[in-house]
């Protein structure tokens, strides 16, 4: 997606949150507070401030940490784009069942995986790469609570990319209080985008999940 992006003049800053770097000798033992901590650099690094926010664009599991980031800088942000994932509440854990003496989690085979998310539109050569690329999940990120105090976070645009899940049962579980997206009903500006295919657009449609991210980056606020 990064290269539909760039190609068309945007400047995008592409991370990988700590404890997901193969290469980091100590990743299985990084926390949701360090992701907090990386994501705050690279607001950083894109200069944001309260005259020039910037749009933060956030899949599946990166949930937590940019929730917890929106509620202590949601000045600095224009717009938050979920893909296939939504804000969480305060209190949330990704993974309340997670023991206490698991250091990591690693991703399962696809058959299980599968039934989790969709992996529709991932060809086998995709799924190849999956494998290869896929680093554990560490134990201290799937067990901390996320404590959530400033609501400002809840008036931040909004944009919802439905994916493995349409938009209209996505709003029809916020409005009942389904976990995975109560939080959405309570925000101020929200907007919803279809964009059918399985729970990993960025590899099964790359140009059209751009051009999504594109139109939501210069969406005005009703």
């Amino acid at each position: 997606m990064l290269e539909h992006l760039t190609a068309d003049g945007w400047r995008a800053l592409p991370m990988t949150l700590p404890g997901l770097d193969g290469q980091d000798p100590d990743r299985a033992s990084r926390t949701l507070d360090d992701q907090v901590a990386a994501i705050e650099r690279v607001l950083t690094q894109a200069s944001a401030s309260t005259a020039r926010p910037v749009v933060i664009v956030a899949h599946s599991g990166a949930n937590a940490p940019v929730s917890l980031v929106l509620d202590r800088h949601p000045e600095l942000v224009r717009r938050v784009v979920w893909v296939d994932s939504g804000p969480v509440a305060d209190g949330s854990v990704f993974a309340p069942d997670t023991p206490e003496d698991l250091t990591e989690f690693p991703l399962p085979p696809f058959e299980e995986l599968g039934r989790q998310a969709s992996l529709e539109g991932l060809s086998a050569e995709a799924l190849e790469r999956f494998r290869d690329r896929a680093v554990p999940e560490p134990g201290p990120v799937l067990r901390r609570q996320v404590t959530l105090t400033n609501d400002a976070r809840l008036a931040v645009p909004t944009t919802l990319v439905c994916c493995s899940i349409p938009s209209a049962q996505v709003l029809e579980w916020a409005a009942a209080g389904h976990p995975m997206f109560a939080e959405v009903s309570k925000l101020d500006h929200v907007d919803v985008v279809d964009l059918p295919t399985g729970h990993w657009p960025m590899w099964s449609r790359p140009g059209d999940l751009a051009r999504i991210v594109a139109a939501a980056a210069t969406s005005p606020v009703d």
